[in-house]
């Protein structure tokens, strides 16, 4: 029947076309209509694809997730991967989602600030054992293993620190005694590692950062090899309402169109930038995993096969009095709490990532109130090198 004024809601039938958009759609829709209870029990038991309501699953999410699988190697582990509304929505969802009240998880020392807050103070309300170890040391991994633990998480460049853990001789550990090991790839990108490749179990991401690359979304990303695991996390997450906004995974595909091309500048950038900040007046030390004096270099060039990636920290004199001055020396650099962007931004974990982790822990992982990380982003060179020069001056001035 035509449209009149008596039918306009929700009666007219979506165009169709013998020719198809060239980019993506977006599907705000919340709720999805079937012909009848038997259409819809047949898709919820998946003899047709589809969709329903949209915390469960929407086209969106799902065109997003089968790029990074691609990026990943993650296509056919597990049914593919699963984007939820955060990355820490996808580190909960893995954690909650897989252990249960008796396990027992281990995780490395340098993880995200909120990661370990999550561990070290949620996890044990659920009646989830954690410990926390050096993950440069596999032997250190190897004495933390109990009878009851199930799992270990990771990041492969450890987030402030870029310290490089010991993936070869951890997986080696975790297969011989059973344990899931779950890696948090946001910092090195599959541009720098691929973890199912080696054997890891669970692949997260943080797509807000440099899978997405322009500070515009909020969304996270897991994928297992392990159906049975992947069951377990995607229902954890459509009960706990991690949804993904559409429009948030619109924009990440977008994106991530761009990702090879803004990852390998940024990270010409950085080595660059990490060289140049190494020769400056005020500068206690440099972070950077291709260069000599990084304390995982060797492991570094066999892990990341000689890419340093687009991450540089740094520490200078001074404390905090010198931080400040830092930063307000560098107004064209955003001085903001995040990483991945297009555009170079600079954080203070200790006033941010890591604020909510113990000082004196803070301390003994190297994170004084002198120490940077840079998320280098893809300016030219040159105004990086001046801005830096700048507050590096404005540091030393203050520095005793």
């Amino acid at each position: 029947m035509p449209d009149t004024p008596e039918n306009l809601v929700r009666r007219t039938v979506w165009p169709q076309s013998v020719s198809r958009a060239v980019g993506t759609p977006i599907q705000p829709s919340v709720v999805y209509a079937s012909q009848s209870p038997d259409q819809l029990d047949a898709l919820y038991e998946g003899e047709f694809a589809g969709y329903t309501y949209a915390r469960e699953g929407h086209p969106n999410a799902d065109v997003l997730a089968r790029k990074i699988d691609a990026l990943e190697g993650a296509s056919d582990n597990g049914g593919g991967g699963v984007i939820l509304g955060s990355g820490m929505a996808a580190i909960t969802a893995v954690l909650l989602g897989v252990l249960k009240s008796g396990d027992h998880v281990i995780g490395g020392d340098q993880l995200y600030g909120r990661s370990l807050r999550l561990m070290g103070q949620d996890l044990a309300r659920f009646g989830i054992a954690t410990s926390l170890v050096d993950p440069t040391d596999a032997a250190a991994v190897a004495a933390a293993i109990r009878p009851e633990t199930r799992m270990i998480l990771l990041e492969v460049v450890a987030n402030p620190t870029l310290r490089i853990a010991d993936m070869d001789g951890i997986l080696k550990v975790a297969r011989a005694s059973g344990v899931l090991v779950a890696v948090d790839n946001t910092f090195t990108t599959p541009r720098g590692y691929r973890p199912f490749e080696h054997g890891a179990d669970i692949v997260i991401h943080s797509v807000t950062k440099m899978l997405a690359g322009h500070s515009d979304v909020t969304l996270g990303y897991v994928s297992a090899s392990d159906p049975a695991i992947r069951k377990a996390i995607y229902d954890f997450a459509v009960t706990t309402g991690m949804t993904p906004s559409p429009f948030d995974c619109w924009l990440a595909e977008r994106g991530l169109y761009s990702f090879h091309l803004r990852y390998d500048r940024a990270e010409a950038n950085a080595a660059e930038l990490a060289d140049h900040l190494a020769g400056l007046p005020g500068i206690k030390r440099v972070l950077y995993p291709t260069r000599p004096d990084h304390p995982d270099h060797n492991r570094a060039a066999a892990l990341l096969n000689g890419r340093g990636g687009h991450m540089v920290s740094f520490e200078v004199s001074g404390g905090r009095a010198a931080a400040n001055a830092l930063t307000k020396a560098m107004p064209d650099i955003a001085f903001a709490p995040t990483l991945g962007d297009i555009g170079t931004t600079l954080s203070h974990p200790a006033s941010s990532s890591h604020r909510a982790v113990d000082q004196r822990q803070r301390e003994a992982l190297g994170i004084s109130e002198g120490f940077f990380r840079i998320s280098v982003g893809v300016e030219d060179i040159g105004l990086l090198k001046r801005d830096f020069s700048a507050g590096l001056a404005a540091a030393a001035k203050i520095s005793p």
